[in-house]
């Protein structure tokens, strides 16, 4: 017998129908004889819109209201799910995150997960119930709050719970049948990895890639769990996402994992700063002090008239404005002359463990960008990535020419079952 841990996204679960569909994969699961529990995203697109509704009511809604309010969408999701479940003769039973043991720090809407104490799912499955829990949600001890996680939380949630009870695998449900070298929505050509490793996997998620969100990616890989992302409308086998040992692989890895795109991101240059030690420093504990999480960092050289130079970083642009104030109010004291702000960026990241042992990785990316006149305003790279910020109106064409440029492009187009994400 196998426990196997299934996470099923927001498109999976998108209506009744769909419900229904994914009843009968947890009960054919349970019926070949395994322990399974579940975790279950909200409904469609439940989540932005009662996030909408919120700030219809107030501009600036309560952390802890908010968060009591976004988890109503993942408990109508598992109690229907496990309704659908018993319809079929399978006992099923729905758990809120704080029910299955999902302790976090006190953070609203960020949290993170410092304890998994999954008693009443264990208790659960040992009765041969399918045990449902409530994806993205947990709860403070301390403050006795529900909390979430954040998006992406429920595959958080689904990678907790399978090292917590030290599953066989973690199945991650998507509309997708597995990860591609390139979104599909992108890149119709884009071919499926039948394995790619955490490292690469990591890399690709933090570049942008939305198929596994990097905290989920990170906790799998810390905790040795093997991931096997799939379709929910097929029974395809999918991608597995997997944490080699030393010396495990034999044989070299592929060259080239996949193209990523990216258009969350702003870039701020903080223009004429003296070039002189410490300035760097103290730009950057001011941008720490906003809590930014930056991204690329870029220093011109000093030009010799004026002994300044010019500091180009980029971060989300949920911080941007926060961060401009932050560092506008300390212009003065820092001595730089002033501030430019471009939302209109995009992030191309082209990762693959094979760029260890394999020279001309840049020339080729560089070479197909600039055949397709796509000019490139920052690199920066990794051990086992590439990533160049160019305009966001040129992204698009940018992933298709480098995706084909290093020959992922597949024979037959890929198949997006849900239509408008995870």
């Amino acid at each position: 017998m196998s426990l196997i841990v299934q996470k099923y996204g927001g498109s999976s679960v998108a209506d009744a129908e769909s419900i229904k569909r994914v009843a009968k994969r947890i009960v054919q699961t349970r019926k070949a004889g395994n322990e399974v529990v579940v975790v279950v995203s909200a409904m469609g697109d439940t989540t932005d819109e009662l996030m909408d509704l919120a700030h219809e009511v107030v501009p600036l809604p309560s952390g802890r209201e908010l968060d009591m309010l976004l988890t109503a969408g993942e408990r109508i999701a598992m109690a229907l799910l496990a309704m659908s479940i018993k319809s079929l003769g399978v006992d099923a039973r729905s758990y809120t995150g704080s029910q299955a043991g999902m302790i976090t720090d006190a953070q609203h809407g960020s949290a993170r997960i410092v304890d998994v104490t999954p008693g009443r799912v264990r208790e659960a499955l040992d009765e041969g119930a399918v045990a449902i829990v409530a994806g993205f949600q947990g709860f403070n001890r301390v403050t006795g709050d529900i909390t979430t996680l954040g998006r992406g939380g429920s595959d958080t949630t689904a990678v907790a719970l399978a090292a917590a009870l030290k599953a066989d695998v973690c199945e991650i449900y998507t509309d997708v049948d597995g990860i591609f070298t390139s979104d599909p929505r992108q890149v119709p050509s884009a071919r499926k990895i039948d394995r790619i490793t955490s490292e690469e996997m990591l890399e690709l998620a933090a570049a942008g890639a939305k198929v596994l969100y990097i905290r989920a990616v990170e906790y799998a890989r810390r905790h040795g769990v093997t991931l096997h992302v799939r379709s929910s409308f097929n029974n395809n086998e999918g991608t597995l996402v997997v944490n080699p040992v030393d010396g495990e692989n034999s044989v070299e890895e592929p060259l080239i994992a996949g193209v990523a795109a990216d258009l969350s991101q702003a870039k701020i240059t903080v223009a004429g700063v003296p070039d002189i030690p410490g300035k760097a420093a103290q730009i950057f504990t001011i941008v720490a002090s906003s809590n930014a999480n930056i991204d690329m960092i870029v220093q011109n050289v000093s030009a010799a008239a004026t002994g300044r130079t010019d500091i180009s970083f980029t971060l989300p642009k949920t911080e941007g404005s926060a961060t401009i104030a932050a560092l506008e109010a300390q212009r003065e004291s820092v001595g730089f002359e002033m501030l430019q702000y471009d939302d209109q960026i995009g992030k191309l990241s082209l990762v693959g463990a094979g760029m260890r042992t394999n020279a001309g990785v840049s020339a080729k990316l560089f070479t197909a960008l600039f055949e397709s006149g796509i000019n490139i305003e920052m690199i920066s790279t990794s051990e086992i990535r590439i990533s160049v910020v160019t305009r966001a109106d040129t992204i698009n064409d940018a992933v298709r020419v480098v995706h084909s440029a290093f020959d992922l492009d597949g024979d037959t187009p890929a198949v997006v079952h849900g239509g408008t994400g995870r």
